[in-house]
């Protein structure tokens, strides 16, 4: 693990990117990891996604900078970072580094195992990624990339402006919600719960 990865994570940094990324698909989620004592499980989609991950660094440290349209550009892996503004901690795959001092520019890279369109959750990742970046290690984060492991192609997101107001508030709507411990409505689509490891718990959709 790089230097840059060795941040110290405090407790009082509630909520991690992947709730973020949780609460798009189900608010439910959340509230159960938070509010309930229980375990969450390890499910067989997390670990064929860390394994995945593990392959795709491997082979990242031998490819060009092509994909990101890049010349130059320094690597660092499984980065870990952390704001006490937003109340977030959460670990991103990759970190570009481009220039030095204060034009020095971050630029968060998330793997994906999917072809599908990038979605609006996912620009929340990265966004809420490039404003720990800028808080943590100073220098810009404007821009980031979600990189498929299944195209091997990289895709472009502008992560300023409405993005970041977007990732405050739902941080907002998620404090509130555990403070409160009041356990919100179900998703409108329930694909996402039949294979849900707290399916068991929803009684008002199965």
């Amino acid at each position: 693990m790089s230097t840059l990865a060795r941040v110290a994570i405090s407790e009082r940094f509630v909520f991690t990117v992947t709730d973020l990324k949780q609460y798009a698909y189900c608010p439910r989620v959340v509230f159960y990891t938070y509010c309930l004592p229980l375990v969450r499980p390890t499910t067989y989609k997390m670990d064929a996604g860390a394994a995945a991950h593990e392959k795709a660094e491997a082979l990242e440290r031998r490819r060009t900078l092509a994909a990101y349209g890049l010349e130059a550009a320094q690597r660092h892996f499984d980065v870990a970072v952390a704001s006490e503004q937003l109340g977030l901690n959460g670990r991103i795959d990759m970190v570009l580094e481009v220039g030095e001092g204060a034009e020095r520019e971050w630029i968060p890279v998330d793997y994906k195992q999917t072809t599908r369109p990038t979605g609006r959750h996912i620009r929340r990742q990265l966004t809420a990624y490039a404003m720990m970046l800028e808080e943590t290690w100073g220098g810009i984060a404007r821009r980031g990339f979600v990189y498929s492991l299944m195209t091997r192609k990289a895709e472009e997101l502008t992560l300023i402006g409405r993005a970041r107001d977007d990732v405050r508030t739902v941080v907002a709507a998620m404090r509130e919600m555990v403070e409160r411990e009041v356990m919100p409505d179900p998703p409108d689509s329930r694909r996402p719960c039949l294979n849900c490891e707290f399916r068991r718990f929803c009684n008002d959709v199965l």
